[in-house]
């Protein structure tokens, strides 16, 4: 497939729908995926830029599937937020209504308003964003070595505190049990929280390796090292890229759920704990980190819904049978 861009953050609007008017010709009859998130349109999440793209796609004769990977408004509170959603609302319905194919990176049966038995309407997982590895680790760590935990991105402020201190406080806890541990913090965030993450550690029996924004081969040899994969971002979805990872690599998962839990992650490898428990999250990475049978079985778990779900070759072929009913 070959990727095309709308440059209207580099071009402006003008500019970036005339070359991609002349950009259409090429695609007449053609499918063009076209991806939707509420910011990819809009610095401020009024996404109605996302619309006029598809009505120059639509001119064009092209074939359109949207990709939705926001299948919903954002958040929010203020006045300002009820009328980003509302128009959020109005944007999704309408490339809903206009596209021949919608794919959702979540369980269709947690968008609720989406017409029950639509046939346009498929769910397609995204993947890692790591390579596969060949020589996964196959078995836990021997008893009495120690254990090393990996967390694959920190968000901005003001969230980041919030992580660091639930990150932290879950470490803590499981090293009175456990003995010295090791963390490792990799990607987006990572080096930002540096100073917080370390001073939170100060005094315990936690060493702290901040490794940062890295290439993906190099991510993923990070995982193949790790016992297990902490997160606490919020509740673990299928939108979650670094989720994607911990289980393409194979380890098992410790996080949140959030009610219950839908499509291919009841058959991952996660040792789920109820939203903001954190007393659940400590015993669940105790256990994990304690119990080699239980690595064993979150492990196999991983690796068979990998194979089945979230592999490349698998999403692949999920597309191309799409695409061609």
């Amino acid at each position: 497939m070959k990727q095309a861009r709308v440059q209207w953050m580099e071009k402006g609007w003008i500019d970036a729908l005339r070359q991609l008017s002349r950009e259409r010709a090429a695609w007449s009859g053609r499918w063009v995926l076209m991806q939707y998130t509420a910011f990819m349109w809009s610095r401020r999440g009024f996404p109605f830029g996302a619309v006029a793209t598809l009505w120059v796609l639509h001119r064009g004769g092209a074939r359109i599937a949207i990709v939705f990977h926001d299948p919903r408004r954002q958040g929010g509170l203020r006045w300002i937020d009820q009328l980003r959603g509302a128009c959020q609302d109005w944007v999704i319905h309408k490339l809903y209504r206009e596209a021949a194919k919608s794919i959702f990176t979540v369980p269709l049966e947690t968008v609720a308003w989406l017409p029950k038995g639509e046939s346009k309407a498929t769910f397609i997982p995204i993947g890692a964003n790591i390579p596969e590895r060949v020589n996964r680790r196959a078995s836990p760590a021997i008893e009495g070595a120690r254990k090393t935990v990996i967390v694959f991105g920190v968000t901005g402020a003001p969230e980041m505190a919030r992580e660091v201190e639930e990150i932290a406080g879950v470490m803590r806890e499981a090293s009175r049990t456990l003995g010295g541990m090791r963390l490792v913090a990799v990607g987006r965030g990572s080096i930002e929280a540096r100073k917080q993450l370390v001073k939170a550690f100060d005094g315990c029996k936690v060493e702290v390796v901040i490794r940062g924004v890295l290439p993906a081969e190099e991510v993923a040899r990070e995982f193949e090292q790790a016992d297990t994969l902490l997160f606490v971002r919020g509740a673990i979805t299928p939108q979650r890229g670094s989720v994607m990872a911990g289980i393409a690599s194979g380890i098992p998962i410790v996080g949140y759920r959030d009610g219950k839990i839908i499509g291919p992650l009841q058959e991952a490898g996660v040792e789920w704990s109820p939203g903001r428990d954190r007393e659940s999250l400590i015993r669940g990475l105790i256990r994990v980190l304690s119990d080699p049978h239980r690595w064993t079985e979150l492990h196999k778990r991983n690796l068979e819904v990998q194979k089945n779900h979230f592999s490349w070759d698998r999403i692949a072929e999920r597309f191309r049978m799409v695409l061609a009913e």
